[in-house]
């Protein structure tokens, strides 16, 4: 009789995650349905699954030329990889040195600077763009892809700072006493013991960065104005204008642009759980 009712609550479960499943990637079909859809307006129909398939929405996407005859996706992907790949790096490098060294050093201002960090991330990004506008524009970096590094890293830095802290403070500090014993310096201690050790810390920071860059559209309208210099949402969002919209196009854009994102995800899922000092320690 237990088993039975362990079996029952056991299926009960199952088809309860089915159906959240079910409800949370309906529109993700629908968008994945109209980008293989032919027509520019989209179905009236509640099936996810198309009646005809055509690549056309690809195909124009992918075709798209510019004034001087350069193909815009590509161009545009280009500028997308490489602005979200800076942040990333620059997002990384800053966060961890940073969140170390308010983890494991006591100095003067450091609960003031934790603060801080907290306090930056309660407001909104959109807040942030006048004055980021004209700091941009004092310094020369406006329209430029130097600049949009510069504010998509400064918008991250505080989350990945606070996430990366927490995992240096679940470190035992005996690692770090036992290697200074064996004579390491504090930049050995960081770099060969705590980094190996915070890998899925320093992964999802990775992550955070790059999507942060990745689907990131308001700053770049704004701080763009050059069309050789757009990313991929602001690419996206032209095809829906305030006469027309391009709703087979803008689906298309969206698959193919949240493909890089999805093979990140593939790539670093083996780092997002783990134990942190599995293997540190032996005995």
């Amino acid at each position: 009789m237990k088993r039975r009712t362990f079996h029952l609550r056991h299926l009960a479960a199952h088809v309860g995650l089915i159906l959240l499943t079910a409800v949370v990637l309906y529109p993700v079909m629908l968008v994945c349905k109209k980008a293989f859809e032919p027509g520019h307006a989209t179905s009236l129909g509640g099936s996810p699954i198309p009646e005809h398939v055509t690549l056309q929405h690809f195909g124009d996407l992918f075709g798209a030329k510019g004034p001087h005859g350069e193909l815009l996706f590509l161009r545009q992907a280009f500028n997308s990889i490489i602005i979200a790949l800076a942040t990333t790096v620059v997002g990384v490098v800053l966060s961890c040195t940073t969140a170390y060294a308010l983890s494991r050093l006591r100095f003067p201002g450091r609960k003031a600077g934790l603060t801080t960090f907290l306090v930056v991330q309660m407001f909104p990004a959109t807040l942030l763009m006048l004055p980021l506008y004209v700091v941009l524009d004092r310094i020369g970096l406006l329209n430029s892809m130097v600049g949009l590094v510069l504010v998509y890293s400064t918008t991250a830095i505080p989350f990945c700072v606070w996430m990366l802290k927490g995992y240096f403070d679940t470190l035992p500090r005996e690692l770090e006493e036992a290697a200074r014993i064996d004579g390491a310096s504090q930049w050995m201690i960081f770099r060969r013991i705590m980094l190996p050790l915070v890998r899925p810390g320093l992964a999802v920071t990775a992550l955070f960065s790059f999507m942060t860059a990745w689907n990131e559209f308001i700053m770049a309208s704004t701080f763009m104005t050059d069309e050789s210099k757009y990313t991929l949402p602001v690419l996206i969002q032209s095809s829906v204008g305030q006469f027309s919209a391009d709703w087979g196009l803008f689906a298309a854009g969206a698959v193919v642009t949240s493909l890089p994102v999805m093979v990140a995800f593939y790539v670093l899922q083996r780092y997002l759980v783990g134990e942190l000092t599995a293997g540190a320690v032996k005995g």
